[in-house]
C-alpha cells in the first residue's frame, strides 16, 4: 500500500498526543523516530502492535505505545494494530488462545465459551489464566512475525515495482530522444542544400 494512502487511515501526530489513554506518555511523543515511515520502523511497528493485541490485559494501546517508544519504531502505526482487538474480536481470538494454550501445555479445556465481560474473567480467572496466558503469547508471537515478514515482503515489493517503473520511463525517455534525433538527421539528409543562384 503506498504511504500516502496508508497515512490515510493512521492517526496524526495531534490525534495521538490528544489521545486520553496515551497522556502518561504524551512527553515521549516529541522524538522524531516515533514518526518516520521506513522499512525498518513501520516493520517492527506492525509486531508491536500485532503482538500487543493478543496480550489479554488492559491498556494495549499504552503498552504498544510505550514498546514503540523504548524501539524507536512508527508510534501509529503500533496503535493502530492494536485496534484489530475490540468487542467482536476479543472473544474469538481469546478463546482460540486459551484452547491453542491448552493444548501446547497438554491441560484438558474446561471452558466452551468466552464471556466478554470482567466478572467472568475473574470467576474462571484460576481455569483459564495460565493457558490464555500462554496461547495469547504464542499467538502473538507467530502473528506479530508473520505481520512483520508481510510487511518487509511487500515493501520490498512496492520497492521493485517503483524501480521497474522508473527503468521503464527512463527507457521510453532515451528511445524517445533517439527517435527525435533520428527523424531530425533524416529530415537533414532529405533536405536539398541551400544554393545561392543569384
Amino acid at each position: 500500500m503506498p504511504k500516502n494512502r496508508l497515512l490515510r487511515y493512521l492517526p496524526t501526530r495531534s490525534e495521538i498526543r490528544e489521545s486520553k489513554a496515551l497522556r502518561p506518555v504524551a512527553h515521549l511523543l516529541k522524538d522524531n523516530d516515533l514518526w518516520h515511515f521506513n522499512r525498518r520502523s513501520v516493520s517492527g511497528s506492525v509486531f508491536i502492535g500485532l503482538f500487543v493485541a493478543f496480550l489479554p490485559v488492559p491498556m494495549q494501546m499504552v503498552i504498544a505505545a510505550l514498546i514503540a517508544i523504548g524501539m524507536r519504531t512508527n508510534l501509529p502505526i503500533a496503535v493502530a494494530m492494536v485496534w484489530i482487538t475490540n468487542p467482536l474480536t476479543i472473544p474469538p481470538m481469546f478463546y482460540f488462545s486459551y484452547r491453542l494454550g491448552a493444548w501446547l501445555l497438554d491441560m484438558q479445556t474446561t471452558v466452551d465459551a468466552f464471556e466478554f465481560s470482567f466478572e467472568w474473567l475473574l470467576d474462571n480467572l484460576a481455569t483459564i489464566g495460565y493457558p490464555l496466558i500462554f496461547g495469547s503469547l504464542v499467538c502473538g508471537w507467530v502473528v506479530g512475525i508473520s505481520g512483520f515478514v508481510i510487511t518487509r515482503v511487500l515493501w520490498r515489493l512496492h520497492i521493485i515495482r517503483r524501480l521497474k517503473a522508473r527503468r521503464e520511463k527512463r527507457r521510453r525517455v532515451r528511445a524517445l530522444k533517439r527517435a527525435r534525433r533520428a527523424a531530425a538527421q533524416g529530415e537533414a539528409e532529405s533536405d536539398p542544400p541551400n544554393r545561392d543562384l543569384s
